[in-house]
């Protein structure tokens, strides 16, 4: 679940709250196959609970009537069964929800979770309307299969994938675990190699240095416009603390990017210089530290962690309307080694 304070409007396939500290949320909603599945891991846990509450039902009138104090008929066992039937179509959702707060075991499995369209937990309430009008209109319905084909074309034409009991109960339901997915691995744009080897960066402190990290660890999952708008300022500020200034051209996330990794390199260069020092009095010390540690200046190769996609025309360093300009008045033709990356998909 993204959380954004300047988030635009939510696109498809993403619900959006507001929540009491002004905080944005929008979260995945879950569309038709994810239900559908964890809506067939209930089915068959249903079953299997109707069948031992026949039986230890049934165990219970055979005892009673053993004993004289109850005359089982068939009219008796019909009734037990609409009883067993109700409890489990019924109230096995309805408690599941109130007490998990939205979860069944299937929702569970498959990562849902339902919430109120305010984004706040379903009460007994909800669930019991949910629950009441899903046995009634779509499983098991009163005309099945026509009520099924209807709930069907219900949620796949409604925006947040809703069917009859969540339109009743107004609520929807969501995706309560977000995708993970790796950030930008940051390394020097070789481009911009020869320069920010020159750069004086002795102004730039930790505080704004980690905020140019975070940035670009999440390039990829920030949305447009604040991405650019934030990258921009991020790059004012680091410019008006940083010499020379970048080539005619380069795009700000580039320019971040090589800032970044020119000051890691410098940083990995101190402290092998430290390391080699520390070898030099305590040859023990170095030879129980990690192996690529004291290795050289570089950092070690990362396998699994692909350079970001290279796509689309570079995105132009804009700074922002309060920051200091950045890039030259006359600008000289934009680098195409520079390609900005890729939004994420979705």
């Amino acid at each position: 679940m993204r959380v954004t304070h300047d988030a635009p409007p939510p696109s498809a396939g993403t619900a959006q709250f507001v929540t009491g500290e002004a905080v944005r949320l929008d979260p995945r909603v879950a569309r038709l196959g994810s239900r559908m599945l964890a809506r067939a891991v209930d089915l068959v846990l249903q079953v299997l609970l109707f069948v031992l509450l026949w039986m230890v039902a049934g165990l219970l009138v055979l005892i009673l009537g053993e004993t004289g104090l109850l005359r089982y008929d068939e009219a008796l066992f019909e009734g037990i069964g609409v009883v067993v039937l109700v409890a489990v179509v019924v109230g096995y959702p309805v408690t599941m929800e109130s007490v998990t707060s939205g979860r069944t075991l299937g929702k569970y499995l498959l990562g849902l979770r339902v919430v109120r369209e305010d984004g706040g937990p379903v009460r007994f309430r909800q669930a019991l309307t949910r629950g009441l009008v899903g046995a009634a209109v779509e499983l098991p319905g009163l005309l099945p299969p026509l009520t099924w084909l209807a709930c069907i074309v219900t949620m796949l034409v409604s925006p947040s994938g809703k069917r009859f009991g969540d339109y009743a109960a107004g609520t929807l339901v969501i995706h309560d675990r977000g995708v993970t997915t790796w950030g930008w691995f940051v390394r020097m744009p070789p481009p911009l190699a020869a320069w920010a080897a020159t750069l004086d960066l002795a102004g730039l402190d930790d505080d704004l240095a980690l905020a140019v990290r975070h940035y670009l660890a999440r390039y990829r999952r920030l949305r447009q416009p604040a991405r650019d708008q934030l990258g921009s300022r991020l790059a004012a500020e680091v410019a008006a603390v940083t010499r020379p200034l970048p080539p005619p051209g380069t795009p700000f996330w580039a320019y971040l990017a090589a800032v970044h990794a020119e000051r890691q390199r410098r940083a990995l260069h101190r402290l092998a210089a430290v390391r080699a020092r520390s070898a030099a009095v305590w040859p023990e010390l170095a030879e129980a530290t990690s192996p690529w540690a004291v290795a050289g200046p570089a950092a070690p190769p990362v396998r699994g962690l692909p350079a970001p996609p290279l796509a689309g025309p570079p995105a132009p360093f804009v700074p922002g309307p309060s920051a200091p300009v950045v890039v030259p008045a006359q600008p000289g033709p934009t680098r195409p080694e520079l390609r900005s990356p890729a939004p994420p998909a979705g």
